[in-house]
């Protein structure tokens, strides 16, 4: 859009000697997102001393007036807190500044940033307080010192009071939005709502009222939402039953349950080495006798944790264990959310920042110059950035030990930072309260828009790196694939060397079928707010991760979880299980989980970027034509006859025929090259079909890297899996330094050392078949690890 932020800078007023009417003059840097927006007019006199008036002058007091009290009223209604409440009457809103043309946040005199504000109560303030300042009529774009276009008011064509706008020659015509009212300094807001993204609600600032409702809604949810919990704990305990009486049965009859396991040797042997490598750490002997694949790793990296695990929510901790460390940073979002940024390092060869250093740094996004880490070491490593799933913290990705991605690819040599969405374990605002459901207002595009591109900046800045890798897991690829959408943030592209997706939540599986997901479905958003409330979602469960022993709160949390989303811990290793789940769940608003499960947007549509009828019409245009690795084909009639049974028409499959392949894509060049590792039994999301839409060219801009079914892996394997180093890691690794675009200055990571430069004119390599990904035999955790060192 003719993003708000350029329309700012430094105003003057000049007086043409032959003229006696005024003219003012706004020059605008077109790459200046965050210009200071205070500037008034000002008034200049002309060359003969006689007082110029600007058009503010030709104005009624009563109308100034007016315009004043009806700014006064919109911004109040905006505010942090009523005038009367305020503290600080100076800080009170002075604008919305538009982050894309569908997220605007209220910027305050202070600098302060309030989310969750509608786009037509924006676009009002802005209005408001064009009119208060009273704008010029007329609007001229000069590029390159010519008018390339002038817009204004029907009346105003020929008026005397022109506003000139500099433009950079290389800004495209459709960042520049006109309005009918001729400014383009406030936009109107966009003529149509993405009805997959439906508009939030709007709560004010605190008042009695608003304050008796909430805590009426936090009562109801507080019970109701304790009572669906229930419902779910013990329908998990419930459909355990069947399982604990096998075990009996086993036992019974002299067997072992757990030999049924696909990596049961490999768990008894690791379990005894950790064993062993406890009780070493108890008499101080750690640099002997650690087993045959772990020597060498400990005389380079020296623990400095040990001893039986605790079971700590501590990601430091467990990095520590396997001899390196994580120091957290505080990053600010655009909308003044405060998210936690973790970085793995070699204590051997990087500093820790001072807590200073790691603080937030304000609101602005890619526009402060990189500096270089306190790396002692020659080259410096490629900074990679992991995002976390649904429910889960950036701790998921440090759990298994050696076998864990953030250590697995530190010790690879990669610069290793973990970004954690906003709210987490600990929802910090720069203003707003927890208490305040503005503070959890707030969806996937939010996290999309405004949490990932400040993790990223942050990252870009303390690395001097131009781009970055950037790897996610399950919602983390959601918001990602979200973010880079034509019609949200496209440019954050720019950013990216390679955009890895582990198990890719873009389609919907057939577990959003089950009747617990139906129930969020079907009941109207008004009673979902009644249920679960305004503001975060079932708080209880954080607040029993507090109260419960870790390791019972580590067996609960798995029960629940695996009855929820049907996955099994078949392929983890179940020793380490307990620790996995005390990253799990975290802070997540109500709107979000609305947005999941609510009957408005992704478990109505089943897909993020594309309404129900369009995924059904393009399923029943991949049945007819029935080509591609991961195409529908004439045995596959479910897809076929779920679009039918959907409504998709014989003249929607004609429609969609006749469009062109890339008519209906969600990204445009600006996308960077995908990667993708698909889980082939994960009913939770259904990677295929997003495959599926990049093989059949309805991406023609995406380029795909890489590609990867692992038909036996279900949604969580992808992260967790025993061999996930074999089937997953170490081609992430190679996919990573492939694309990197500095391979010349940065440090080769290790296994990386034959891997070519990847050539973006090259075709992607679909694979011919499934059953060719991967073994579920244990020869391939064992045989895998030559070439995973």
């Amino acid at each position: 859009m003719g993003d708000s932020s350029s329309r700012s800078g430094s105003r003057t007023m000049t007086q043409p000697p032959s003229q006696p009417t005024s003219t003012t003059k706004v020059e605008t840097p077109a790459n200046d997102p965050h210009s200071d927006r205070s500037h008034r007019p000002r008034t200049s006199s002309s060359a003969s001393g006689a007082s110029t008036t600007t058009t503010s002058s030709h104005r009624s007091a009563a109308s100034l007036a007016k315009s004043a009290l009806d700014f006064s009223q919109q911004a109040e209604k905006l505010a942090h807190h009523h005038a009367a409440d305020n503290d600080n009457d100076a800080d009170v809103p002075v604008e919305a500044h538009f982050i894309t043309p569908h997220d605007p946040v209220v910027v305050t005199s202070e600098g302060h940033r309030i989310p969750g504000v509608p786009l037509e109560e924006a676009h009002k303030l802005n209005l408001l307080r064009e009119e208060l300042e009273d704008g010029p009529h007329v609007v001229q774009i000069k590029q390159e010192g010519e008018v390339k276009d002038e817009v204004g008011k029907p009346t105003a064509r020929h008026s005397q009071s022109t506003d000139q706008i500099a433009v950079a020659p290389d800004q495209k015509s459709h960042d520049m939005q006109k309005s009918q009212s001729g400014s383009l300094r406030r936009q109107m807001p966009p003529s149509h709502t993405n009805p997959l993204f439906p508009p939030l609600p709007l709560y004010g600032p605190p008042s009695l009222l608003r304050d008796i409702q909430t805590l009426i809604f936090r009562f109801t949810s507080f019970w109701l939402s304790l009572a669906f919990l229930m419902v779910i704990v013990l329908g998990a305990l419930f459909t355990s039953i069947p399982l604990v009486a096998k075990q009996v049965w086993y036992k019974l009859t002299l067997r072992n349950i757990d030999e049924t396991r696909p990596f049961y040797a490999e768990e008894v042997k690791r379990k005894k080495a950790r064993n062993d490598l406890n009780e070493k750490w108890k008499h101080n002997n750690l640099k002997k006798g650690l087993g045959p694949d772990k020597e060498e790793v400990a005389d380079e990296y020296v623990p400095t944790e040990g001893g039986r695990d605790p079971i700590v929510c501590d990601p430091g901790y467990y990095a520590r264990r396997v001899g390196l460390d994580i120091e957290e940073f505080h990053v600010q979002t655009e909308d003044g959310f405060i998210i936690d940024l973790w970085h793995v390092y070699d204590p051997k060869e990087y500093t820790k920042l001072s807590d200073e250093e790691r603080q937030a740094r304000g609101p602005h996004v890619f526009t402060e110059s990189g500096k270089k880490l306190k790396d002692s070491t020659g080259k410096p490593k490629f900074p990679v950035l992991l995002m976390h799933g649904l429910l889960q913290s950036a701790g998921a990705y440090c759990v298994n030990d050696e076998d864990s991605l953030a250590f697995y690819l530190c010790k690879s040599g990669y610069d290793v930072w973990l970004g954690n969405n906003r709210c987490g374990f600990h929802p910090k605002h720069t203003i707003l309260s927890y208490s305040d459901p503005r503070h959890f207002c707030w969806n996937i595009r939010q996290m999309g828009v405004f949490d990932l591109p400040a993790l990223v900046s942050r990252v870009l800045r303390e690395t001097g790196f131009e781009k970055i890798g950037l790897i996610a897991h399950s919602q983390g690829t959601t918001q990602t694939l979200v973010a880079l959408a034509k019609e949200q943030r496209p440019d954050l592209g720019a950013r990216l060397t390679v955009f890895c997706a582990l198990a890719p939540a873009a389609y919907a599986g057939p577990l959003i079928g089950k009747a617990y997901f139906k129930f969020m479905r079907v009941i109207s958003p008004a009673l979902f707010r009644i249920v679960f409330g305004l503001g975060a979602f079932i708080p209880l469960m954080m607040t029993m991760h507090r109260l419960l022993p870790p390791r019972l709160y580590g067996w609960l949390g798995y029960k629940v979880f695996s009855f929820l989303f049907d996955w099994s811990d078949e392929r983890w290793e179940r020793d380490l299980r307990n620790r996995m789940f005390q990253f799990a769940p975290v802070y997540v608003s109500a709107e979000s989980m609305r947005w999941w499960l609510g009957r408005d947007c992704f478990a109505n549509h089943k897909c993020i970027l594309a309404t129900k009828e369009a995924v059904q019409a393009e399923e029943r245009e991949d049945h007819h034509e029935g080509t591609g690795p991961h195409s529908l084909g004439a045995g596959d009639a479910g897809g076929a006859k779920g679009g039918a049974k959907g409504g998709a028409s014989a003249d929607a499959v004609r429609a969609q025929l006749d469009k062109p392949r890339g008519a209906t894509a969600w990204y445009d060049e600006r996308a960077p090259p995908f990667a993708l590792w698909v889980a082939g039994n994960d009913d939770l999301v259904d990677g295929r079909k997003l495959l599926r839409r990049f093989e059949n060219g309805r991406e023609p801009h995406v380029r795909v890297v890489h590609s990867k079914v692992i038909p036996e892996y279900e949604h969580l394997d992808v992260i967790w899996a025993m061999d996930a180093p074999q089937q997953i890691f170490c081609e992430l690794r190679e996919v990573l330094w492939k694309t990197c675009h500095v391979r010349d200055l940065c440090r080769v990571p290790k296994g990386c050392e034959g891997v070519e430069a990847w050539d973006p004119r090259d075709k992607p390599a679909w694979p011919a078949s499934d059953e060719l990904q991967s073994s579920s035999s244990e020869e391939t955790l064992s045989g895998g690890r030559g070439r995973e060192q």
